[in-house]
């Protein structure tokens, strides 16, 4: 293979791989290196600690001080991207000639730069940002919060615009890429789907004992999503719920409390993991139907029975593989009917071939590869 670099700009030091785009992040890195791409990472830092973990992936790690606070409130652009702009990354990126990738509209400020035009310049898309933003404000009770993200949908539909500076732009989900082609017509919008680091169906046989919830419980669509199963599913059910998540608010701690629900705050990844295997039932509601749910990938590949609403499933393919369950109700049927059931070796099968074909890690790196450097 000939000796390509790439630069990647990361929205957030994409290591410990425990949330959304952070695993696609950290997963494309481990794919693409061993596909022998040579990166230069560039980090945005403000919640997480350099990590050494992403140093055999890499040929250089850069890392830059996120801008927050409220003097960053008062620009046209966007919060999210705003805060994410650096004269020493500039400087980093105009030191070589390499095709820059960047991971997500936060990372895109510096996608029209004048000094970069005639580079290959990549956009890896992880939602339709002013979409999820939207639906943060109606999930959000804070009036101020609320504010802040209507805003910031605001601001994120009109940034959105720059990507018609993107050479080529890589998506997610199918439903996504339709929206994206439709906005930019004659631009290269490529369906390519998110980067897991699973490459075997790793489920249990036999029966679990509990159904198990799990996301990023500081998201509120992800706590309201957990308190519609406390409040509206489980009650009456003889069937144990635990809940597992960063950062779960009081409010949902009390909650689980009062009725006697498990919930298991900031696991390792180990314990995580563990829980998923171990569940005999998946749950996975989610009130939004943006991006792809890199949560229902990792379970397909490692948990048994997956129960799933269809906002879950969209632009996935992946309906056949799992039971879909739209309201309290039907949820709780399924539970029930489910809770008898043991997963057949069929199963596995029928997701080991349809995983294979379209979320296998190295088969996409090489497209990837195919996409940016236009070799066969």
């Amino acid at each position: 293979m000939p000796d390509f670099h790439l630069n990647i700009i990361a929205f957030t030091i994409p290591f410990p791989a425990n949330y959304g785009g952070v695993i696609d992040v950290f997963h494309k890195l481990v794919a693409l290196k061993a596909q022998g791409i040579r990166i230069h990472l560039h980090c945005f830092q403000y919640d997480r600690l350099p990590a050494a973990e992403l140093e055999p992936y890499c040929e250089t790690i850069s890392y830059y001080k996120r801008k927050t606070g409220l003097k960053e409130q008062f620009s046209l652009k966007p919060y999210i991207v705003n805060g994410r702009r650096s004269d020493a990354l500039l400087k980093n990126l105009l030191s070589n000639k390499y095709p820059v990738l960047f991971e997500g509209l936060h990372s895109c400020y510096y996608l029209n730069h004048p000094e970069l035009q005639g580079r290959k310049l990549v956009y890896r898309e992880s939602n339709i940002e002013h979409d999820y933003y939207c639906h943060l404000a109606r999930s959000e009770n804070n009036f101020f919060t609320r504010v802040f993200f209507l805003l910031e949908s605001v601001r994120l539909r009109i940034f959105q615009r720059v990507l018609k500076y993107a050479a080529v732009m890589l998506v997610v989900s199918e439903k996504d890429c339709i929206y994206l082609q439709n906005q930019f017509p004659g631009k290269e919008v490529i369906y390519l789907p998110s980067f897991h680091g699973n490459s075997e169906i790793k489920s249990l046989h036999g029966k679990g004992k509990y159904a198990f919830y799990h996301g990023n419980l500081s998201v509120a669509e992800n706590s309201q999503a957990a308190e519609f199963l406390i409040k509206e599913v489980f009650p009456g059910l003889n069937i144990p719920l635990i809940i597992a998540g960063l950062n779960p608010p009081h409010s949902l701690l009390q909650l689980a409390e009062d009725l006697e629900i498990t919930i298991i705050s900031n696991p390792a990844n180990n314990q995580m993991d563990q829980l998923l295997r171990e569940a005999h039932v998946n749950i996975l509601v989610t009130f939004q139907a943006t991006g792809l749910k890199l949560k229902l990938l990792n379970t397909l590949f490692n948990g048994r029975f997956v129960l799933v609403n269809k906002n879950m499933l969209a632009g996935t393919g992946l309906d056949e593989l799992c039971v879909i369950a739209d309201d309290a109700r039907s949820i709780k049927e399924s539970l029930a009917s489910l809770f008898q059931q043991e997963l057949k070796e069929e199963e596995m099968k029928k997701r080991a071939e349809l995983l294979g074909k379209r979320y296998s890690d190295e088969a996409n790196a090489r497209k990837l590869i195919q996409f940016i450097y236009h070799e066969d």
